[in-house]
């Protein structure tokens, strides 16, 4: 009886050691099978985090590119900003007293009239002439100190009319001379630092009129005819 109590309990440890279904009792089941069939592998679980660093790293070069593209545009507009700075920099210097400069011109245009009005051939006392000495010392210096600072007169007589730089007050007569060439400048005209400062007032030749000389041949032509006929 001992023995048989001892066989009951081997088979009951080793059926409680067996995997098998506890419904159909290891009857060809499929059930343990099923189950681990669907539970994913080790082999599956370590490809889906090989994708997923995949994807990581990927996005993360993206991302890295689309930085240095940023950085690249941001340098180059600071090297923009940076000559435009330089520019208008030496611009201001260059070009800071301009309107200084163009309204000095003036007691320095009335000087010059005044000194071009004095008659030449007439006899001055020595102290008038050491006066217009002085006077003409004084402009010369003047003109002197505006190139120093690059205010340069332009030079218009004898020269095309360029509109750039001259300013047409009239138009004169001139056979001898090509047409559009300054014959008279009325008032000096400067540039500073090749930019203009002011514009010259000047005249301009033209080719004379050749009416008048038809009007005077047909009036002698008339008058020879009105005596042939008395």
């Amino acid at each position: 009886m001992i023995e048989n109590e001892e066989k009951d309990q081997n088979n009951k440890n080793e059926v409680s050691s067996d995997d098998t279904c506890p419904i159909c009792e290891g009857q060809g089941c499929q059930c343990s099978s099923k189950d681990t069939e669907n539970e994913p592998s080790v082999n599956d679980n370590k490809q889906d985090e090989e994708n997923n660093l995949d994807t990581e790293d990927d996005n993360l070069i993206k991302e890295i590119e689309n930085l240095k593209d940023e950085k690249i545009r941001l340098l180059a507009e600071m090297e923009n900003l940076r000559k435009r700075f330089e520019r208008e920099k030496v611009e201001t210097i260059k070009f800071g007293s301009i309107n200084l400069a163009r309204d000095i011109l003036s007691p320095a245009d009335n000087l010059e009239r005044a000194l071009n009005a004095l008659p030449e051939k007439e006899e001055y006392p020595q102290n008038i002439k050491n006066l217009i000495d002085g006077l003409k010392m004084v402009l010369k210096e003047f003109k002197n100190i505006l190139e120093r600072h690059g205010v340069k007169k332009i030079e218009a007589i004898d020269k095309k009319f360029d509109h750039n730089f001259h300013q047409a007050m009239m138009e004169i007569e001139k056979e001898d001379v090509d047409e559009g060439t300054v014959v008279q400048e009325v008032q000096s005209g400067y540039t500073m630092h090749e930019r203009l400062l002011r514009a010259a007032m000047v005249g301009v030749s033209k080719k004379p009129n050749n009416n008048t000389n038809d009007d005077k041949n047909d009036k002698i032509n008339n008058d020879e005819i009105e005596k042939s006929e008395d």
